[in-house]
């Protein structure tokens, strides 16, 4: 097989310093090559989706090896805002149109189910990562306006998810938000995304996984009743079956057209920055292009994004990273006052998309041992659980009924 077909794309994940780097707690026990040439499972990635998997993995007894061309915890999950959002970039009355009522209301419901899910597992686990259930405070904005906001609400409601429509006063109210509406609703949750991760590979490895690093996968093929991955050392590991957990540094084999990568910009305050007392237990978030994201962490601190662009490597370049944090804080400052001074922290990254807002979580194509999970979109450590939930229960020999909505496409 042609190692340029297999080998994953490699992309700089992050620019400058995500305020996450600085954060205590983030590393995982990694060694520079397993100790076993063949395993249950090599998941490649260790990042939240691989952490994830791999938690889910050991937690079935599966022998588990992870490998990273990085240190574990030093890819894309430490460019995250980690705004654990039940709420799918494409909106439900929108996604219905897409691909029928049905599975959009399922699709919107696993998403709920997914961020509770993890917030009952990382208090199980006893992962300090500064987990918070938090609320999540949708505006109307130049995509959707106050009717199109409120059929959103009316679908939301038929499938079964709770929701409260702020009209233009209560908004101005409650929130001092000028804005003609938004939806108020539960089900989202916040963290320390580094910490999350470094605590779910540390659990991992209790259980007997292994994580090996630096190690680059090169090439792979499928076997009778199993997987070779070569490495650039010139190394061979085989496994009963592989899921790739890269993110943005995708394997071609899974190019679509449904898929692109795009650029977004992301800042962080001091610590004890002057804000309103209800954004402590909120996401914030509106629906407009490019659009503005935002939540606190423990500390005080404003964590913020936005500024979307189509262009896969417009994270690169410094001076746009400059002014997209500019332009950031000061739409904070114009929607709800918010004053941040010169950010402590501003990062670039390049996340992945589809046209229809939900991720790929399938067996690569033509082979039935080779996993991949990607185009995550903002929702990425809510499709990470559900992703690790799915192929957990494909590798125990169970079918999830919602894997179909995440087929690769």
């Amino acid at each position: 097989m042609d190692a340029k077909a297999t080998r994953t794309r490699k992309r700089r994940l992050h620019e400058d310093m995500p305020f996450w780097a600085a954060t205590p707690h983030i590393s995982a026990p990694c060694i520079p090559q397993s100790s076993a040439r063949s395993w249950d499972v090599i998941v490649v990635g260790s990042g939240i989706s691989g952490a994830l998997m791999a938690e889910a993995l050991t937690r079935r007894k599966q022998r588990v090896l992870i490998l990273d061309r990085r240190e574990p915890v030093r890819g894309s999950s430490l460019a995250s805002t980690a705004m654990i959002q039940h709420e799918i970039d494409v909106p439900l009355h929108q996604l219905a149109r897409q691909i029928g009522d049905a599975q959009a209301a399922r699709a919107w419901q696993r998403s709920v189910r997914a961020v509770r899910d993890l917030l009952r597992l990382a208090d199980r686990l006893g992962i300090d990562c500064d987990m918070q259930a938090k609320q999540a405070l949708y505006l109307c904005g130049d995509r959707m306006g106050n009717r199109a906001m409120q059929a959103e609400l009316e679908a939301r409601q038929a499938a079964g998810i709770a929701g409260e429509y702020l009209a233009q006063t209560e908004l101005a109210s409650q929130f001092g938000i000028d804005r003609t509406g938004a939806i108020l609703s539960q089900a989202s949750a916040s963290a320390n995304p580094a910490q999350l991760t470094a605590g779910l590979l540390g659990v991992a490895v209790q259980r007997g996984a292994e994580i090996a690093s630096p190690v680059e996968i090169t090439d792979l093929a499928e076997l009778q009743g199993g997987v070779a991955l070569a490495t650039r050392a010139g190394g061979v590991l085989t496994a009963g079956q592989a899921v790739f957990s890269t993110g943005y540094e995708f394997l071609p084999l899974m190019q679509s057209p449904s898929h692109r990568i795009t650029s977004t910009w992301a800042l962080s305050s001091h610590p004890g920055t002057a804000r309103p007392g209800w954004l402590d237990d909120m996401l914030v978030w509106e629906a407009a292009d490019p659009y503005l994201y935002f939540r606190t962490a423990r500390d005080g601190r404003i964590i913020a994004g936005g500024e979307d662009s189509d262009a896969p490597d417009a994270y690169r370049d410094p001076a746009r990273m400059r002014a997209s944090a500019r332009c950031i804080a000061a739409k904070l400052r114009k929607l709800c006052g918010i004053e941040i001074g010169p950010p402590a922290y501003i990062w670039a990254a390049p996340f992945g998309n589809t046209s229809d807002g939900l991720p790929i979580i399938d067996r690569v194509p033509d082979m039935r041992r080779v996993h991949a999970v990607m185009g995550f979109g903002g929702n990425g450590i809510t499709f990470s659980m559900i992703a690790a939930q799915i192929v957990a229960a494909r590798l125990a020999g169970r079918r999830d009924p919602d894997e179909e909505l995440f087929a690769f496409r």
